[in-house]
């Protein structure tokens, strides 16, 4: 038995007239009207689920059309179009089969459930109508991604996931090892020396820096891979496992790295207006009033573009409005990011040049030495989508700035000798996948766009 998917039949509903088919999916509802009744099944190939027509001919009618939601079917039937209601087609059963009858325990049921409660039954809330729309985008949006990047002609690398180096200078990463830390006695002679890999090492927060060795070989590259942060933080913004997509590309500035970003951003979200307009059009009316137009502004218009320093002399003519006040070498917070994209460029805008010592160590310096070759893209309605900088080239520079930032010359050898071997401009970005996808979607957590959300105190499958 061979069942047809529903997304092949949508695609192609009219030429399935009158013709017998058998689908298999998930019941979203069932109505008795007597001596009919409807099944609403989806088995995940579109949005839009089938609406099944029952009689009371059917052998087993009166189990079937009780079905509690959740229920898994093979139903076989023929093809009606119905040009004149909501769905263009709809299938007459003659045979049903009952797979697995949930009972009245299932979780998922037709009601409007609290974010809270979906993210309670996670491994389940992939089918409702919200989470089929947000994952059906999600991979659509990854697909775009690759695509884009093929179509610009960057070779797709992966980089690795257990890393000695800590990009980002900082003590948010998970340690890997082999150390028996429940065992006291054990761990009074344990050393990373003794360890596994013979050292320290992590969960990578980023491939960025081994992208840059394959950017100076194959001139422009990206990474699209997992990376964590075990930074314990509990916003709407923050994940400890989370996607990121990093281009590196030789032979390129500031100002090349800027358009790259936007051309991609511009490219996923037309790829979703092509794809999924129909998921879009729910998010607009259940998630996000207003979420079509939003996208369409940012495709259709240039982003806006200001320094650090104009960024935050505006900023400062408004700091009565912000919990966190704004001074000249201050880190931007989020309602800052957001209150320049909102209220005064309204639309996406890159921030450049940010001080130097708010800034990670490989970031170029510009020539008045208290800046770096850096920009943050702001996007109204959640702030900072990518990060990306031109990065230092100069071996000396380089060498300087690791011993500023407190690292350890030896754990970065192979990252300067890149500046010793042929080292040219060069530029990339990371963009944090569940990032765009908030925004895409207009889901307000990150925990909503992840099928499996790990954060602090969760990880619970």
């Amino acid at each position: 038995m061979m069942k047809t998917d529903l997304c092949i039949i949508n695609n192609n509903y009219e030429a399935y007239d009158g013709k017998a088919v058998t689908v298999g999916g998930w019941v979203r509802s069932a109505r008795d009207l007597g001596s009919f009744g409807f099944i609403d099944l989806n088995d995940g190939t579109t949005f839009k689920g089938l609406q099944i027509i029952c009689d009371d001919n059917l052998v087993g009618y009166d189990t079937a059309i009780k079905l509690n939601a959740g229920s898994s079917i093979l139903c076989q039937g023929t093809i009606v179009l119905t040009p004149g209601n909501k769905q263009p087609y709809e299938l007459k059963a003659t045979k049903i089969e009952i797979l697995n009858a949930t009972d009245e325990t299932y979780p998922i049921q037709k009601k409007r459930h609290t974010p809270e409660f979906l993210r309670d039954n996670a491994v389940l809330r992939s089918r409702t109508n919200i989470f089929n729309a947000v994952f059906r985008i999600r991979n659509t949006c990854a697909f775009a991604i690759h695509e884009f990047f093929q179509k610009e002609n960057f070779m797709y690398v992966n980089t690795p996931i257990i890393t000695s180096a800590d990009c980002e200078g900082g003590s948010d990463v998970f340690r890997v090892t082999t150390h028996k830390f429940y065992d006291k006695k054990y761990m009074e002679t344990a050393t990373p020396e003794n360890d596994f890999f013979g050292k320290n090492v992590f969960l990578t927060p980023t491939g960025q820096l081994e992208a840059e060795a394959f950017a100076l070989a194959f001139s422009k590259v990206y990474t699209f891979g997992p990376t964590f942060r075990s930074e314990n933080s509990n916003t709407t913004r923050h994940a400890s496992e989370f996607w990121m997509i990093e281009p590196e590309m030789a032979f390129c500035d500031l100002k090349g790295d800027m358009e790259v970003m936007e051309k991609m951003i511009k490219y996923i979200i037309n790829s979703v207006f092509s794809k999924n307009m129909t998921e879009l059009e729910f998010l607009d009316q259940f998630v996000e009033k207003g979420l079509i137009d939003k996208l369409r502004n940012v495709v259709n218009h240039d982003f806006a573009h200001c320094t650090y320093t104009e960024a935050i002399d505006i900023l400062k003519k408004h700091n009565d409005k912000f919990e966190y006040k704004v001074e000249w070498g201050c880190d931007l917070q989020s309602e800052h990011e957001r209150y320049l994209s909102e209220q005064i460029f309204k639309k996406p805008v890159f921030v450049t040049d940010y001080p130097k010592d708010i800034k990670a160590f490989y970031m170029r310096m510009n020539e008045d030495g208290k800046t770096v070759a850096a920009c943050d893209l702001l996007a109204p309605g959640i702030g900072e989508i990518i990060g990306g900088s031109q990065r230092e080239e100069r071996y000396d520079v380089l060498l300087q700035k690791i011993k500023d930032f407190g690292l350890k010359e030896e754990d970065y050898r192979w990252y300067l000798d890149l500046r010793r071997f042929g080292s040219v401009v060069h530029s990339g970005y990371g963009l944090g996948f569940d990032r765009i996808l908030m925004y895409v979607t207009g889901m307000t957590n990150i925990r909503d766009v992840q099928f499996c959300p790990r954060t602090p105190r969760n990880c619970n499958f």
